[in-house]
């Protein structure tokens, strides 16, 4: 019985040694938390129709154009022929009619002239011409995305807007906080949800760490609304398209990133 009872309480001191010392391990493992803001500039017009999708709208609107009854301005231009025809005979036809300020004619006539007037505005921007990577204005059929040049231990890289949380914050008052930090009070966004969309960990160099090992991000998305950075902020800025920032984020950081673009 003495045996059975100096095992077990072995066996328990054992135990509870492995135990402080996972938990003195666990402590020891602290992370930053960081929230990081995807802003995306919305398309601003229409995407351009490939050739077989005009091919396609093509034969819609001809198989629309059968189909479909006659609209208002046709039931009028068909009244204004037959008023014609009655008067060219002489016969009796309505005076209200007959003394018509315009006809559909000239009223077709007159919309033709107003379109070959009307000018429309390239799709192509002076900023896609210039390739000037830091306006809204280029590429107005695809999203863009905003990058910041920031300092990452010792090396500065582009990365999505992020910044540690602080004491007393949700995630999303500190998503909010760095927009205006990083971004300045010129940029306008409007922040998606409170929940995150994403998530990205990566550990800092030996070297460099101090009480935390890493950084653990925290992804939201958010809509440009109005406004830009200033050219004058602390670092560089660049507004790239899906395609485009896959080669300036980090592989890893992308490869999070890349999970939640639409």
């Amino acid at each position: 019985m003495l045996k059975r009872v100096l095992l077990s309480s072995r066996i328990l001191r054992g135990y509870n040694i492995r135990l402080t010392s996972q938990n003195v391990s666990v402590e020891k493992e602290k992370w930053d938390l960081l929230a990081g803001v995807l802003v995306e500039r919305l398309p601003v017009i229409g995407k351009s129709l490939s050739p077989i999708e005009s091919k396609y709208q093509k034969m819609l609107d001809d198989m629309e154009f059968e189909q479909s009854l006659l609209c208002d301005h046709e039931m009028r231009h068909r009244k204004d022929k037959i008023l014609a025809e009655r008067l060219k005979k002489g016969l009796d036809v309505d005076m209200d009619d007959a003394v018509s300020k315009q006809t559909a004619q000239d009223f077709e006539d007159a919309c033709d002239e107003e379109l070959k007037n009307f000018k429309f505005t390239e799709r192509i921007t002076e900023a896609d011409r210039k390739k000037d990577f830091m306006s809204t204005q280029r590429k107005l059929e695809d999203s863009l995305i905003l990058l910041v040049e920031q300092l990452v231990g010792e090396k500065k890289i582009f990365l999505l807007p992020q910044g540690i949380r602080e004491e007393g914050e949700t995630m999303r008052q500190t998503a909010d906080r760095v927009i205006r930090e990083v971004c300045g009070e010129k940029l306008n966004v409007q922040v998606y949800g409170n929940a995150p969309v994403g998530f990205y960990k990566y550990k800092y160099p030996v070297n460099q760490r101090k009480e935390t090992i890493g950084a653990k991000v925290f992804f939201f998305r958010a809509a440009h609304v109005t406004g830009n950075l200033e050219k004058s902020t602390k670092g560089k800025f660049l507004w790239h398209s899906k395609e485009e920032i896959e080669g300036k984020l980090p592989p890893e950081y992308y490869k999070s990133v890349r999970q939640f673009l639409l």
